[in-house]
């Protein structure tokens, strides 16, 4: 899934162009999704700065994961560590999906991920990711990372940037550990999947 990325502030967040034959159509939906969320139409163009893609993949991932039940009418999608996203990510607060809506939380501690449904898990918090795990365990929490092998650490989705490209990797394990189910679309997409 080859994505093109621009310096920061080189484009706006609708000017994303996605490359690939059998994932542009679902790409093309998920950022309309997205875009019409934003009360904007989508101009398609090759650069998009990294964290302004990154916040609409993170919403991707919450769109596309099944949740159980008991977690509510709020998704609680919290940064842990120093927040790469800034202001980028600021939309997503209080965007409905499907029947759920996303609050847009900024944690700066292991004790505060309790009550949290999607933990960003920053470059600057890696080396804490096995006590991010162990705060979240048995709960219905999608961990997210963009660290190389956060997947291996117990992360259940991970985007990778590499030649200026963004890659999704995907722990269905662990994902099903936590009694959550990562879209069959979405795994589609990953470069790397461990069942």
């Amino acid at each position: 899934m080859p994505i093109r990325l621009a310096p920061r502030g080189a484009a706006t967040m609708e000017s994303v162009v996605l490359h690939s034959a059998g994932a542009l159509r679902l790409l093309m939906q998920l950022w309309l999704v997205f875009a019409c969320l934003l009360g904007t139409a989508p101009a398609w163009s090759e650069d998009l700065p990294e964290y302004r893609l990154k916040a609409a993949f993170l919403y991707n991932f919450v769109s596309f994961t099944e949740w159980p039940a008991d977690v509510g009418a709020t998704i609680n999608l919290c940064i842990y560590g120093a927040d790469p996203f800034l202001a980028e990510i600021d939309p997503l607060d209080g965007k409905s999906v499907g029947s759920r809506k996303i609050e847009l939380l900024r944690k700066k501690s292991i004790e505060g991920l309790k009550g949290c449904h999607v933990v960003f898990v920053a470059d600057s918090a890696f080396t804490q990711m096995p006590r991010v795990v162990e705060a979240v365990r048995d709960m219905p929490v999608l961990i997210v990372a963009d660290t190389p092998g956060a997947v291996r650490e117990g992360a259940m989705l991970n985007m990778n940037l590499a030649h200026g490209r963004v890659n999704i990797e995907a722990n269905v394990v662990a994902a099903r550990n936590a009694r959550l189910t990562i879209s069959s679309k979405l795994l589609r997409l990953a470069t790397e999947v461990i069942q």
